[in-house]
């Protein structure tokens, strides 16, 4: 879901985005009916995406680490541990850009994202955690899958006003 809705959103401020997701699923998975159906409500197709399981070689490339759970987060360290200043959980990345304020027009991403990592440290990871895990609805409802597609459109809002609209303006 959110590797849809982050694509979107940057499209919408005039990015040219290289999103992908990876998981814990492993290869090939079709995406579950209730995230396809969530998406479909916000006009977005999901029919032919398939799972990629994470891998050191694709962390080591990305500009940007984003899970939904602490556990994705620890997952990707052990994969790639140098990814460590630019992996997050979306809710820890989103409320650290609030505190740490938006990109400044011109400011480089790396300097920004450096910022934001200030003063983490890397035993908060031990745990699950409400404040920094995006619950995950497999399995559930689908009113819970649309609420985790809103849940994840708001979260995804608030971090590209803070990394990228601004520098649009």
């Amino acid at each position: 879901m959110a590797e849809a809705l982050l694509r979107r959103r940057l499209l919408d401020v005039g990015e040219m985005p290289r999103v992908h997701s990876a998981g814990l699923r492993g290869d090939g998975l079709e995406s579950p009916r209730g995230v396809v159906a969530a998406l479909a409500l916000l006009g977005l197709d999901l029919t032919s995406h398939r799972s990629r399981g994470m891998a050191a070689d694709m962390l080591a490339e990305a500009d940007l680490v984003i899970g939904m759970a602490r556990e994705h987060v620890r997952e990707a360290l052990v994969l790639h541990p140098p990814a460590w200043p630019r992996t997050f959980t979306l809710k820890e990345l989103v409320r650290r850009a609030e505190a740490t304020g938006a990109r400044a027009p011109g400011q480089p991403f790396e300097e920004w994202l450096e910022k934001i990592h200030a003063g983490r440290n890397r035993m908060d990871l031990l745990d699950s955690s409400p404040v920094d895990d995006v619950a995950d609805p497999i399995g559930q409802s689908d009113a819970v899958y649309e609420r985790t597609a809103a849940d994840l459109g708001d979260l995804i809002d608030r971090l590209v006003r803070r990394g990228w609209r601004e520098n649009k303006q």
